[in-house]
Order: structure tokens, then C-alpha cells, then sequence
């Protein structure tokens, strides 16, 4: 990874002391986990410290924070780990993990751009030409045999400039009813 977990903590900090989205259950959670599975890196006392409710929340996280970054690499790796468990949106946005997701080598893992609303790079005038092109086609189909006399024929001019299996079909339904 390149930076020790003390050195992206010291880099994450100013985030997540500044993060709306830790809130006091949240970071409540975080001393828990690290006092309950970890009591070598978070001591009850110290655990009781930095739950103190009297505290603000960004002062308590602040004070955690500078306590973890002095307990050294384990301790700071814990932490993240804790992050990762109970915050994954934080933990995903920290400056660190975005720096780390953009550096990846582009040549194994491809970046996907999606594109939204792109359909193709031709243009509304190539979509109103397609749309007059099928609107005339079904004029030709609905007033061929009522209104328009010979519009069978046109309906098989009109097969001239399509594919092979379109082109078939309009001269198969031309020849049918030409036949009648």
C-alpha cells in the first residue's frame, strides 16, 4: 500500500474530525470495538474517557484519534478496520482510500467511464431523419391499400434502399398484392 496506517491516519484525520456523518453513536461504536476486542489499544478507562457525552463529538474523535496515532501501527490499523466494519461510506471517502483507488495501475484494472444518456454521437438530425424515414414507412403501410392506389409499388420502391431481409419482406407483401 505504500503508507503505513499511522501515516494515512495522521492524513486522515483533518476528515474526520470534520465529518458530518460520524456522529456520536457512530463514534461510540468505533472506542467499543476497539475497547471490547482490542483492550491492549483501547484500556477500559481510556474507553471511558473518550465516551464521555459531556465532551463534543469532534473533540472526543480529535482526542482518539492523537491517542491511536501514539499507540503506534497496530493501533492505527485496528482503527481502520473498526471504520471499515461499522462506517463503509466514511471509510470509503476517507482522502487516502480515494488517493489509493486513482492510483491503481490503469493497465489491470481498466477504468469504466459511464456515460449516461448517450445513445450514439450522430446527432438529432440523424434521429429525425431515422424517425421520418420509419413515419413514412408506416404511412406507406396504412394508406397502401385503402387510399393510395399503387402504394403497394411505393411501399416496394421504398424496399430498395433497406438490408437484405427487410427489403425481401417489402417485396414479398408488394408481390402479394400486386397479385390480387
Amino acid at each position: 500500500m505504500g503508507d503505513s496506517f499511522h501515516e494515512q491516519l495522521i492524513e486522515d484525520s483533518a476528515f474526520l474530525k470534520s465529518d458530518r456523518r460520524l456522529d456520536t453513536e457512530l463514534v461510540d461504536k468505533l472506542i467499543l470495538q476497539l475497547n471490547r476486542i482490542y483492550p491492549q489499544i483501547l484500556t477500559d478507562r481510556e474507553a471511558t474517557k473518550f465516551r464521555n457525552l459531556d465532551v463534543p463529538t469532534g473533540f472526543r474523535l480529535g482526542e482518539l484519534l492523537t491517542h491511536l496515532q501514539g499507540k503506534g501501527e497496530e493501533a492505527c490499523r485496528e482503527f481502520y478496520r473498526a471504520l471499515h466494519l461499522h462506517v463503509e461510506e466514511v471509510y470509503y471517502s476517507l482522502p487516502t482510500r480515494l488517493r489509493l483507488r486513482d492510483s491503481l495501475d490503469p493497465l489491470v484494472y481498466p477504468c469504466v467511464y459511464q456515460q449516461r444518456h448517450v445513445l450514439n454521437d450522430r446527432g438529432p438530425l440523424f434521429f429525425l431523419g431515422c424517425f421520418g424515414v420509419a413515419v413514412g414507412m408506416a404511412l406507406l403501410y396504412y394508406y397502401s391499400e385503402a387510399k393510395v392506389t399503387g402504394g403497394s409499388r411505393a411501399l416496394g420502391m421504398a424496399a430498395l434502399g433497406l438490408k437484405r431481409k427487410a427489403q425481401e419482406v417489402l417485396i414479398w407483401y408488394t408481390e402479394g398484392s400486386l397479385m390480387n
